[in-house]
């Protein structure tokens, strides 16, 4: 058997290959919005459900229970609901941008990959912050309110720089996690239209399963091994560096 070694040659191909500097952008687009929305969203969600109010446990389990449904599942559902449900509303109120399904415009087909990702992400997220926010002595927040803050400025300068290791694991996660998105991808757009919304994580799937390069695909997945690799050394820096401060 005649054994060809290529050794660096499925990495020059990975780098020269204008699809996946493409599937990269894209997903670094991806990344940044849904780490903000997410964790924006997450904060304020884990706020609400520690402020006291009635009913926050059954909150807190409504929130967080899109995160434990798979995203293969949460994709098809939310699937139907941009092109059935919300074309259906459009259409009876005359409104021509929801009229056409969010899923068949390059653009649109992405925002919607966004909006379903922080949407199930921000639940998880939630309870990392409720955990560094119930840390915090209700003595300082009445010192603070004594002394004239109001709801926001408690906020701002109480509650946000006393969670920042919290916060620093969320934003770490989101990234980590964003970057390995697979399945909402796969079962909401699939990578489409036109291969807009083709993530890092689906192209390396459609090179080795599909186009039957597993070398390359091998390639693609170390590539994307080595960016998480450093997004979780980066994490565990931050939040030691944290711990000590």
């Amino acid at each position: 058997m005649d054994i060809n070694f290529v050794a660096f040659e499925n990495y020059k191909a990975v780098f020269s290959d204008p699809t996946f500097i493409s599937s990269f952008f894209k997903t670094v687009i991806y990344v940044l919005f849904t780490v903000i929305v997410s964790n924006v969203v997450g904060f304020a969600l884990a706020l609400a459900v520690t402020s006291g109010i009635k009913g926050q446990g059954l909150f807190r389990t409504g929130f967080f229970t899109p995160n434990i449904i798979g995203g293969i599942i949460l994709g098809y559902i939310w699937n139907f609901i941009f092109s059935y449900a919300i074309t259906s509303v459009g259409k009876s109120f005359g409104i021509d941008w929801l009229s056409t399904s969010f899923l068949t415009n390059p653009t649109r087909a992405l925002i919607a990959l966004i909006i379903v990702s922080s949407w199930q992400l921000s639940g998880y997220l939630m309870v990392i912050y409720i955990a560094g926010l119930t840390n915090i002595s209700n003595e300082l927040i009445e010192a603070a309110q004594i002394d004239g803050a109001k709801g926001w400025q408690v906020i701002k300068n109480i509650k946000i720089p006393l969670v920042r290791n919290s916060i620093a694991i969320c934003i770490f996660l989101a990234i980590s996690r964003s970057f390995m998105s697979f399945d909402m991808n796969l079962s909401l757009t699939a990578g489409g239209p036109y291969k807009s919304t083709e993530l890092i994580a689906y192209k390396i799937y459609q090179t080795a399963f599909t186009g039957m390069e597993f070398g390359k695909g091998q390639a693609q997945a170390i590539v994307l091994f080595g960016i998480v690799a450093v997004i979780s050394l980066l994490q565990v820096y931050f939040t030691n560096k944290g711990a000590d401060n």
